[in-house]
């Protein structure tokens, strides 16, 4: 799976990610600067959730140091539901009840062993069509439109 993956820093847990993905077989496409520097927090969200509304990653991972920011501003893109996960019942029901196409993490909060077991929740669990999900991933795809419109106005 293609997977796009965006860091305002490369801390540890952000690594310990990246091989975690490798390790499974992903194709992954990193949003971000290299060990030692940093780049702005809403400037990698927007690159990887854009690359997920667009179809050129299946989802994406974002880190910021609370997860928050990039939560943020993955979800002014249009298509997005980032979930901001601190463990891995939280990632599961993010995709379980939400489609969340977007995992946030904090690289404050999150050891490696956090991260591991919300990436298999995450990878482990799919979204399941119910009346009452779909309607609220309804009423979610109207405010989006009306957004858009307005901002298109």
């Amino acid at each position: 799976m293609k997977i796009a993956v965006g860091a305002d820093e490369r801390l540890p847990v952000v690594e310990t990610v990246l091989r975690t993905l490798q390790e499974r077989g992903h194709e992954v496409t990193w949003y971000g600067p290299p060990p030692g520097k940093t780049d702005p927090w809403p400037q990698v969200a927007r690159q990887v959730a854009e690359d997920v509304a667009a179809g050129r990653a299946a989802e994406g991972i974002l880190f910021c140091w609370t997860g928050t920011g990039v939560s943020i501003a993955a979800n002014k893109v249009p298509g997005i539901r980032a979930a901001l996960c601190h463990d891995a019942e939280t990632a599961r029901g993010a995709r379980l009840w939400n489609d969340a196409n977007v995992l946030c993490l904090s690289m404050r909060l999150t050891t490696d062993a956090v991260a591991k077991e919300i990436l298999q929740a995450w990878f482990g669990t799919e979204y399941q069509p119910n009346p009452t999900d779909d309607a609220c991933l309804d009423i979610l795809a109207r405010l989006e439109a009306a957004r858009t419109k307005r901002e298109d106005d």
